[in-house]
């Protein structure tokens, strides 16, 4: 019931988004400010109070890199074909076994997003800041790691809501710090057992899955096919936000002219 209760906010849905001179001037207008049009990207997230992160198996205190340049697409491995009003229960399940299991000492993923769409903050921290993760080995830092609550192998459909927010969640987190998702980026590699030698610099998608950073099956063949139409999608995204802010932007200075 607590659970039923809990997601009726988040569940009613993420909501959709959607240059020259003005005319007159001799020098074109100063450019929105980044965090403008970026924060109108962020989706609804359910935070760690609100799914029931149980302070007691905290054992980590929050870690920032100077940017988060990269996103890292997971999935936990639940079986599909849940309730999406467990999902707080399948977090917890997760947040557990990182932190206690594993002896991480909080959950690993920065974020986790179920087949209805809805996304949970994962790791403390600061769902608007470069949290260091525990998802991603060697690369870790600088990246910000994306967690599809189910299994997702070849064959497997990846649900649209689920694929629609965490397109969201790319656009506006790459967004904060002017990172293009359908760009390469550069990352420090810091621990041998990746693919990477330590100290190894390495140019990676923006977007990219767990299994081009380590040995691994996650996050499955279905979400490795999504990853193309992720990366179109949240630059879709932070194209259309630009585009709006802008367009805001210039009515304001039109406006103010008149006023004058």
């Amino acid at each position: 019931m607590a659970a039923a209760v809990l997601l009726a906010l988040p569940l009613a849905g993420v909501p959709p988004f959607g240059i020259g001179s003005a005319k007159g001037t001799r020098t074109p207008a100063a450019p929105t400010s980044p965090l403008v049009w970026a924060g109108t990207l962020k989706p609804p997230i359910v935070t760690r109070a609100q799914w029931g992160a149980d302070p007691e198996l905290l054992d980590q205190k929050p870690h920032y890199a100077d940017s988060v340049r990269a996103v890292v697409i997971h999935h936990t491995g639940h079986p599909n074909g849940y309730d999406c009003a467990d999902s707080p229960d399948l977090v917890r399940e997760v947040y557990e076994a990182h932190a206690v299991n594993k002896a991480w000492g909080d959950i690993g993923y920065n974020f986790l997003v179920d087949t209805c769409g809805t996304i949970f903050e994962g790791r403390l921290g600061g769902a608007d800041r470069a949290v260091i993760g525990a998802h991603t080995v060697g690369l870790n830092t600088g990246t910000t790691g994306i967690a599809a609550i189910g299994t997702f192998t070849a064959g497997t459909p990846v649900p649209e809501p689920m694929r629609r927010s965490i397109e969201k969640l790319i656009a506006w987190k790459l967004a904060l710090t002017q990172a293009d998702p359908v760009a390469n980026t550069h990352l420090l590699s810091r621990n041998s057992d990746s693919r990477f030698a330590k100290n190894t610099n390495v140019t990676m998608p923006a977007v990219f899955g767990h299994i081009d950073a380590y040995e691994t099956n996650c996050p499955g063949d279905a979400l490795m096919q999504l990853l193309p139409a992720l990366r179109k999608g949240a630059a879709r995204l932070q194209g259309d936000a630009k585009l709006l802010a802008h367009e805001k932007d210039q009515r304001s200075r039109r406006q103010a002219g008149g006023a004058g």
